[in-house]
């Protein structure tokens, strides 16, 4: 019986490098997904809402979304500088050393608890998650209990981040400890694929009057590309205008600088009982939709010379962002057309000053046109913008398709914001024609809605290949041919004469691991008078190891088990249990003589 099956409902959080969003359903019924729209109050009408969160001087958690945006920039600068500001904070957890009291900083250089920055937006989504089930219900209350809270997260995370977001789940109050299973952690990839998995023909984009369904038989291989951009929710600028007017530019520079957009590549393929098998780990990196922001700007640099576009950007920033967003608009365009931008009041003012004509700035430059107020932009220049992005993208899935293990692979799935994108789908169509190339109508909601149909059913991903080698610390009978003398110990009982640090492979990189089993080892005490043994984790990229202090050795945490039974001296058994198919892993060690056992969360955070 599933977790899900004991709860009434599934919530899944999109928790978004730049907007967030959920959706939920009832637990029976997943065929009925209910997405939440945000921005009323501000006369908006989005599928996310930012993903920024404010905390005022003494450290409260105040509003999150667009209420944050909007009491950040309608704040006295006075009281702003001291109040706490964070957007753009979900990448803080991509390829960095992940603890659990590792801190953020704010724009003005200030020092904030991660954890609490995320415990407060996962806190608050919960609790908007229960009104609304709650508006929705007849006023039936329901508590946290009755859910089971869905996270995704992308799948080039590690273990450590994963791990992060599940303390911070529990900090929110979305579990009562690390072990539940109400909360699973899903990853982006995984969920697409579920979604995908299920959609009727008309739930895809048709491709020159194609339309194909992803056929779900047994032995199907595929892809997942999820492109994740800024994935700007759609709404009118002149309200994004007011939510912004009192943006600051040392926080617009910040926003614009960070690239928000990953890029997944998963390779699944379907088993005879539909669950899917991962045939390749998750890779790709941090080129997505940002880096198309980045050349667009660059180009405005080159258009606006002479300081123009700095004097622009420093001095009239929510202009500046308004520009940059009806930009984000046009990338994801599905038309092969040039592109029109309007031109600002503000920048015609300050080339003005400049005492130039403004179409002067025009001349000579390659792709781009002034009409009239109006910024003509011809399709070839958006695809130089794209270029790097999709270069990259390209030869990542090229790499990994021209793998001879690849050859059955007959699908590549497009989701995430930035695969609703012309562009990157023409390029990818033309590069790999032997491929049958699907993207869903709604290639952002792929994500969110799977991770509901994951939540109902977690064993639907049955095995995974395995991130890193894992071992664990073990002694073993001292070999002066084999061992090092430096790690020679001597028993104080016995006299045993053993050599310690040993590093036992308990799984090895690229394995294939299934989600459900258990991999159970025995080991015996060091000294026949030991009332508990610790069990000690490590993990590496290579191969294999002989020492847990060797170079590139990364300690992971650990269990104590109490054996308080020590008639048996030596002759005890001591038992590990590992789960290690899991988005996490979970270890049990048992005294076998005196039934004590210990789980624990293979703890990633520790400094």
């Amino acid at each position: 019986m599933s977790m899900a099956s004991k709860s009434l409902f599934i919530v899944a959080i999109d928790f978004g490098t730049s907007y967030s969003g959920y959706c939920f359903s009832l637990a029976k019924h997943t065929d009925q997904i209910r997405q939440v729209f945000w921005g009323h109050e501000h006369g908006l009408n989005t599928v996310k809402t930012p993903t920024c969160i404010l905390f005022n001087e003494k450290r409260e958690f105040m509003k999150f979304g667009y209420d944050a945006v909007m009491k950040y920039h309608t704040l006295p600068s006075r009281q702003a500088h001291k109040w706490y500001y964070f957007h753009h904070f979900k990448m803080k957890l991509y390829n960095k050393k992940i603890t659990s009291n590792m801190e953020l900083e704010t724009d003005n250089g200030e020092k904030f608890p991660a954890l609490k920055v995320f415990s407060e937006s996962l806190r608050y989504m919960k609790d908007h998650a229960l009104n609304t089930i709650r508006e929705a219900s007849y006023q039936t209350v329901y508590v946290t209990e009755d859910v089971t809270w869905v996270i995704t997260v992308p799948a080039i995370w590690d273990a450590s981040a994963r791990q992060f977001m599940r303390l911070a789940a529990k900090e929110a109050g979305l579990i009562s400890d690390m072990f539940s299973e109400k909360l699973i952690i899903a990853l982006e990839p995984e969920a697409a694929s579920v979604w995908c998995k299920q959609l009727p023909q008309e739930g895809f984009v048709a491709e020159g009057g194609d339309r194909q369904k992803f056929e779900e038989s047994p032995g199907t291989q595929y892809v997942v590309v999820d492109v994740e951009s800024q994935d700007q929710p759609i709404c009118s600028w002149i309200q994004i205008y007011q939510l912004c007017c009192n943006i600051s530019s040392a926080a617009l520079q910040h926003a614009s600088s960070s690239h928000g957009g990953t890029i997944d590549i998963t390779v699944h393929e379907i088993q005879e009982n539909q669950s899917l098998k991962e045939l390749h780990k998750a890779s790709g990196g941090g080129w997505g939709g940002d880096t198309v922001d980045e050349k667009f700007k660059e180009f405005l640099k080159e258009i606006f010379q002479d300081g123009v576009w700095e004097e622009y950007a420093q001095n009239h920033p929510a202009e500046c962002h308004k520009m940059m967003y009806d930009f984000g608009l046009q990338k994801c365009s599905s038309s092969r057309e040039e592109v029109y931008m309007r031109c600002y009041h503000n920048l015609t003012k300050v080339v003005e000053h400049k005492k130039k004509d403004i179409a002067l700035f025009f001349d000579g430059i390659k792709g781009v046109l002034w009409c009239d107020g109006t910024i003509m932009i011809t399709y070839e220049k958006m695809k130089s913008f794209f270029a790097y992005s999709v270069r990259q993208t390209i030869g990542a899935l090229q790499e990994i398709l021209n793998k001879p293990e690849m050859a059955k692979v007959q699908y590549i799935l497009l989701v995430g914001g930035f695969a609703s994108s012309i562009i990157l789908r023409d390029e990818i169509y033309q590069t790999f024609r032997k491929y049958r190339i699907l993207c869903p109508q709604e290639s952002q909601a792929a994500i969110i809605k799977g991770a509901i149909l994951f939540g109902q059913n977690p064993q639907i991903v049955a095995s995974r290949i395995s991130a890193l080698t894992y071992g664990v610390k073990i002694s073993e009978a001292f070999d002066i041919a084999v061992h090092d003398v430096q790690k020679k110990r001597v028993s104080k009982a016995d006299n045993y004469v053993y050599c310690t640090d040993l590093f036992k492979k308990l799984v090895g990189i690229g394995d294939l691991v299934e989600v459900d089993e258990v991999a159970s080892y025995t080991f015996t005490p060091t000294e026949p008078d030991q009332t508990s043994v610790i069990f000690s984790f490590s993990c590496t990229e290579k191969d294999d190891a002989k020492y847990i202090d060797e170079e590139g050795l990364k300690m992971l945490g650990s269990c104590t088990v109490p054996t308080p039974n020590t008639e048996l001296g030596k002759n005890r058994q001591l038992r590990l249990d590992i789960k290690f198919g899991l988005t996490e892993f979970k270890a049990t060690g048992t005294d076998v003589t005196s039934g004590e056992s210990r789980t624990v969360m293979i703890d990633f955070l520790t400094a």
